[in-house]
C-alpha cells in the first residue's frame, strides 16, 4: 500500500478536523458570540445606514476593498495550484528532498502524488470560496445601488431590504472565511510530507488556533461590545424602528 497506516490515520485525523470545526463553528455560532455572529449584526446596522443615506460613495469603496483582498488570495490561489501541477513534475526531486531531512517519513512515488494531490484539491475547493465570495460581493453592490433613499428610518419594506443586503453580504463573507480556512489546513496539509505525526499535530493545532481566533480573541470581545453600543445608539435614533 502507498499509505500506511499512520498515514491514514492522519489523513482522517485531518478531514474530522476540518468538517468537524466548520460544523461546530456554524452551531455555536447561533448562540455565542463570536466573530461571524457579531459581525453578521454590523452588517445588518450599516445597512440600515446606507439606506439613510443619498450618496453612498463610502460604501461602493468599502465594498471595493473588500472585494480586492478576496481577489488578491484568488489570483495567488491559481499561481499556487501552478506551482503544485508542476511539481507532479519533479517527484523525484522531491523525493530526494524529503529523504534528506533529518526525522522525515520516507515516501513513495504513488505516496507523493497522493500527497500533492490532497493540497491541489483543497487549494482547488479554496478558488471556489474565494470567486464565489466575489461574486456574491457583487450582488452586494447592485442591492446597495438599487436601495431607495429612507431618510427617515421608519420605512418597514426598506428595512426588510437592508435585512436581505446585509445576508447577502454575510453569505459573501462566509465564502471568504471559508476560503481562507482553507489555507490554515493547507498548512497542515504540508506536514504531512515530512511525517504523519507531525501531521496529525498541526491538524489539531489549526483547529485551536481557529477557535481562539474566532471564539476568544480580543478582536471578538472588540467587535462584540461595539455591536452592543451600536444597538443602543440605534435604539435612542430611531425608537419606533428599533424597539419592534
Amino acid at each position: 500500500m502507498p499509505l500506511s497506516i499512520i498515514d491514514l490515520l492522519a489523513l482522517l485525523t485531518f478531514f474530522l478536523s476540518w468538517s468537524g470545526y466548520t460544523w461546530f463553528a456554524r452551531k455555536k455560532a447561533k448562540n455565542t458570540d463570536c466573530i461571524a455572529r457579531s459581525l453578521h449584526q454590523h452588517r445588518i446596522h450599516w445597512m440600515y445606514e446606507v439606506i439613510t443615506r443619498e450618496v453612498r460613495v463610502g460604501e461602493a469603496s468599502l465594498l471595493s476593498n473588500i472585494e480586492r483582498n478576496i481577489a488578491f488570495f484568488a489570483s495567488s490561489t491559481l499561481l499556487i495550484l501552478a506551482g503544485l501541477l508542476t511539481l507532479f513534475a519533479k517527484i523525484n526531486t522531491l523525493e530526494s528532498v524529503i529523504s534528506s531531512m533529518p526525522y522525515a517519513d520516507h515516501a513513495s512515488h504513488l505516496a507523493i502524488q497522493l500527497k500533492l494531490s490532497l493540497l491541489a484539491f483543497i487549494f482547488v475547493l479554496s478558488f471556489f470560496q474565494f470567486t464565489w465570495s466575489m461574486r456574491q460581493y457583487g450582488f452586494v453592490n447592485v442591492m446597495v445601488g438599487a436601495a431607495p433613499i429612507d431618510t427617515s428610518g421608519l420605512n418597514e419594506n426598506l428595512k426588510a431590504y437592508a435585512k436581505q443586503m446585509a445576508i447577502v453580504q454575510d453569505q459573501a463573507a462566509h465564502s471568504y472565511n471559508y476560503g481562507l480556512r482553507s489555507y490554515y489546513f493547507a498548512l497542515a496539509a504540508m506536514c504531512w510530507f515530512f511525517h504523519p505525526i507531525l501531521f496529525i499535530l498541526m491538524s489539531i493545532w489549526v483547529v485551536y488556533t481557529l477557535y481562539t481566533r474566532e471564539f476568544n480573541s480580543k478582536a471578538v470581545n472588540a467587535i462584540t461590545a461595539g455591536q452592543k453600543y451600536l444597538q443602543l445608539e440605534r435604539e435612542s435614533k430611531f425608537p419606533s424602528r428599533d424597539a419592534k
